[in-house]
């Protein structure tokens, strides 16, 4: 798996790590905590430039958090709670997480999109009571992009790091990245699996 993330990256450079990131925050097949490291290694390599790999991942990041925001902004929280509890197995989303996700949003406003873009289980579903709340479009891109970039930022600079010591740790890393990788899909495919409807 960890080849398969350099070898795509390596494929297809900039808009790749964009991709990638997309759909980690709108379905999360691959966490940014295995995409951005690898990319930040690509880049320690002389691949791809280190602010090319930065906003790659970033404006991959951002795109990923839309949908979820315009969910938000067109429907109601009652509606959205509805078909998170009929459909959300399949993007791991129940009327708690949605919840959990607006009260964090109401304590702390503007700092929960900034602060949630670096929590694993916050990071897409934040948008969602942004949007509810009908929060200005220009302010929840600027905080959600700064956001973001701290957080790729941090990935990338572990990645970097690593190019000098990948001899050492190249038959360790991608045994450990399976076991990731498998433990998310485990973890996914229990939740579809044992998914009940829930009323909001």
């Amino acid at each position: 798996m960890a080849q398969w993330i350099i070898s795509f990256i390596e494929q297809h450079g900039y808009l790749g790590i964009a991709a990638l990131m997309v759909l980690e925050n709108v379905f999360p097949p691959i966490p940014s905590e295995l995409i951005m490291p690898f990319a930040g290694f690509s880049a320690a390599r002389g691949e791809l430039s280190l602010a090319g790999v930065l906003a790659a991942g970033t404006v991959g990041s951002l795109l990923g958090t839309l949908p979820w925001y315009v969910a938000g902004r067109s429907l109601t929280g009652d509606r959205l709670k509805r078909w998170a509890g009929r459909w959300g197995r399949w993007l791991a989303v129940s009327p708690d997480d949605i919840d959990h996700a607006s009260d964090w949003f109401e304590r702390h406003g503007s700092a929960a999109v900034f602060f949630g873009r670096m929590v694993p289980a916050v990071r897409s579903v934040i948008s969602v009571p942004a949007g509810i709340a009908r929060m200005n479009l220009a302010a929840f891109l600027a905080w959600s992009a700064a956001g973001s970039l701290l957080w790729v930022g941090l990935l990338v600079g572990l990645g970097y790091g690593l190019e000098s010591q990948y001899a050492r740790v190249q038959g360790w890393l991608s045994p450990v990245t399976m076991l990731i990788v498998a433990a998310i899909i485990v973890a996914y495919l229990w939740r579809v699996l044992t998914f009940k409807p829930q009323k909001p």
